[in-house]
């Protein structure tokens, strides 16, 4: 009878033990989730984008992980609940970089901004240097109207600085002056070629 007892006594032991450690970690689950929310309206997933997918990989690994406990008889949340403090250090750490990345591509943006506009000006002198003659004027238009489009990428970057979408601004600077400096690169060839100083 007493061995009966005892026995009775540890299997409700055992159950309540592993009844305990089977609770799936919701509150901490709503926090990571809560904190990757965060994250993307800070535009992590703009100017972090591989540490972000990074976060989001590890918190769809941690959901997995969850999915096959729950399926088990027996549930362990333990490593679960490790994997999602770990993943909201990561995030946390992803939102708290986006701040110093952002001016870092702000001051990039200011920076290529700064250099695009000095191609523009010497681009704009050296247009009128360049030759005439029968494919001469079709070519100086070709040439005018592919400064007008880098002038008019580069008053939409101004503006996309101006509203605070650094990225956007960048890349459209990049392209701008990409396309400014072969402009000028086409312009001193011509002019090379037809000895004209410039």
């Amino acid at each position: 009878m007493k061995n009966k007892v005892l026995m009775g006594l540890a299997t409700l032991l055992m159950v309540a033990l592993l009844s305990g450690c089977g609770k799936e970690p919701t509150a901490q689950i709503d926090a990571v989730n809560a904190a990757i929310e965060a994250a993307k309206t800070a535009e992590a997933d703009v100017y972090l984008p591989a540490e972000f997918a990074a976060v989001q990989d590890s918190m769809n690994a941690v959901l997995a992980d969850i999915e096959t406990q729950k399926s088990k008889l027996f549930k362990k949340f333990g490593d679960v609940k490790v994997k999602l403090d770990e993943t909201l250090g990561l995030v946390n750490q992803v939102a708290a970089n986006v701040g110093a990345k952002k001016e870092e591509v702000k001051k990039e943006a200011e920076t290529l901004l700064n250099d695009i506009k000095s191609v523009i000006t010497e681009n704009s002198t050296l247009v009128p240097k360049l030759p005439r003659g029968k494919e001469g004027e079709a070519a100086i238009e070709q040439i005018k109207a592919d400064l007008a489009t880098v002038d008019a990428s580069v008053a939409e970057a101004q503006g996309l600085l101006d509203k605070g979408a650094f990225m956007d601004s960048l890349n459209k600077i990049q392209a701008a002056k990409e396309k400014a400096e072969g402009l000028n690169s086409e312009i001193k060839e011509v002019l090379t070629k037809a000895r004209i100083r410039f």
